[in-house]
């Protein structure tokens, strides 16, 4: 009995708010007890048979009001995860971060740039961690890009790419009345590609302008399925971003490249988990092993990578160590999501740290 009451002590608790296709994710690391020091307390929806469906699995109660839910368990809740749909983020995260309870908000973390301010600020006041969800930056591939792009080994760094391509049908869209809308999801740069489009921000650092052409192509949807985007950074480099759910008939990649005056390296795989090239003019003896011991082969385009960040939570909760995403941090790609609009509704090329005018992203004008 003794150690049992210790082993919860020392447990940190989850609750999940929002229990549809994302959510399988976090049951499934929750199921398997691999995320050590981490277990599941509760989970809510407003849809009552999603919410029992995934309660029964783990034999944890089920809400449809997160309020009541947070309320019951306040004493064994430690982190929330919010997981609704893109456009009700901001509104659970400010009414949530009152009870006190930190925050972890799947991508992107808001659709308005004033939203993830007020969801910022909202931490800030509650003194409550506020997480964003971009696990690739955990993938074993991307974290020995980091290393090498950190240790200098590129020099000057020339172009960064992205490419999402992959399959989304209609049924996928029909799934939720909220996919593919404005008000509550935008397109596949706000959705699909949203994380990576933060690798491109974090290895190529400040972008300063950019412009992009979007098309809805094989869907009816009032977002966009396929679009391509040109990013200019403050130190010169080039990112090109393409973007799309209308690859047929399966997915293909979600990955990335860089090149700079001394080296390339291209990521691929469905969810930039595999080292394709890694070649550099100054070679280390560790290259040599460096594609063998840091890719990875997901089953599909989630990757392995939730595991890692929730591990990154819970350290970050109990010895202080800082957050790889945070609010301010995740608001920086969302910043470039929200241009990348502003320049498809402009038709022109957008500089960042702008203010949105025609960009329909997260405006909730009407709903059928």
């Amino acid at each position: 009995m003794t150690s049992t009451t210790v082993s919860l002590a020392n447990t940190t608790g989850f609750a999940l708010v929002g229990c549809g296709r994302i959510a399988e994710k976090y049951s499934q690391i929750f199921a398997n007890g691999s995320l050590a020091g981490g277990r599941l307390i509760a989970c809510c929806d407003v849809k009552e048979e999603r919410a029992r469906k995934l309660a029964q699995r783990h034999a944890v109660p089920f809400y449809t009001d997160f309020r009541r839910m947070v309320e019951t368990h306040r004493d064994a809740i430690d982190v929330i995860c919010i997981l609704t749909e893109s456009g009700l983020h901001e509104e659970h995260a400010v009414a949530l971060a009152p009870y006190g309870k930190h925050l972890v908000v799947e991508k992107p973390m808001a659709l308005t740039l004033d939203g993830a301010d007020r969801m910022i600020a909202a931490a800030d006041a509650a003194g409550i961690k506020l997480f964003v969800v971009k696990q690739n930056r955990y993938n074993l591939a991307v974290q020995q890009l980091r290393r090498a792009v950190d240790a200098g080994r590129f020099g000057k760094l020339v172009m960064g790419t992205v490419r999402v391509r992959w399959c989304r049908r209609q049924d996928y869209y029909d799934q939720d009345a909220w996919r593919g809308t404005w008000a509550y999801d935008g397109g596949v740069f706000s959705n699909q590609a949203s994380h990576h489009i933060d690798l491109l921000e974090w290895f190529l650092g400040e972008p300063v302008s950019v412009v992009a052409k979007s098309r809805t192509a094989l869907v009816d949807i009032e977002a966009e399925d396929t679009g391509v985007a040109i990013v200019t950074f403050r130190n010169g480099a080039l990112g090109v971003i393409e973007a799309t759910t209308a690859t047929r008939p399966k997915d293909l990649e979600g990955s990335l490249s860089l090149l700079g005056e001394k080296g390339t390296v291209e990521i691929g795989g469905f969810a930039v988990n595999s080292i394709k090239t890694w070649e550099f003019a100054e070679p280390r003896p560790e290259d040599a092993e460096v594609m063998q011991r840091y890719s990875e082969n997901p089953p599909n385009v989630y990757g392995f990578s939730h595991l890692r960040y929730l591990e990154s939570v819970i350290d970050s909760i109990r010895d202080g160590a800082p957050s790889l995403v945070d609010g301010l941090e995740g608001r920086k790609s969302l910043e470039l999501i929200v241009s990348i609009y502003e320049s498809i509704f402009q038709g022109r090329e957008i500089a960042l740290r702008f203010s949105a005018d025609k960009a329909p992203l997260g405006q909730r004008r009407s709903r059928s």
